[in-house]
């Protein structure tokens, strides 16, 4: 892949909460972290990142966050501060992961589609959405009384 695969603690994707603008509920488990810098990381890092924008993936009916990011140690995070700063600074970066999430389902017979007309959204939605899905992991959490691993 030509990206770091990753997810954000705390955060859960409720599947009874649609959103309106994919038409479709979470797909219960924490929003994805897509890592655009140069290091390949290794399984399980954990890894400081700068949010930077959010594609809204349907996979199989439900919505499922990938969240744009860079790590702060990247030489090109000071460039980065928005989604659009990748289309300025790494172009072609976010058009590669968009195909690669829309196709590596195609061998099963399943080509994803995206919310938003395949446009990631800014920052600020980005940061929205984080905190969002950190409440629905506080409400899932407090529900099961402290007990709920996702």
């Amino acid at each position: 892949m030509a990206f770091n695969y990753g997810a954000f603690p705390q955060t859960w994707e409720d599947p009874h909460h649609v959103t309106p603008e994919t038409g479709a509920g979470g797909d219960n488990d924490p929003i994805d972290a897509i890592e655009i810098g140069q290091r390949q990381w290794g399984t399980g890092a954990v890894v400081r990142v700068k949010v930077l924008g959010v594609v809204a993936l349907i996979d199989s009916g439900e919505t499922d966050w990938k969240v744009v990011t860079i790590s702060v140690e990247d030489p090109m995070a000071s460039r980065l501060d928005d989604i659009e700063d990748v289309y300025t600074h790494m172009p072609g970066a976010i058009e590669s992961f968009i195909e690669w999430l829309r196709l590596y389902k195609s061998h099963k017979g399943v080509v994803n589609e995206f919310g938003f007309d395949d446009k990631p959204q800014p920052r600020a939605y980005t940061e929205a959405t984080i905190a969002e899905t950190h409440a629905f992991w506080k409400k899932l959490v407090a529900e099961k009384g402290g007990a709920a691993c996702v």
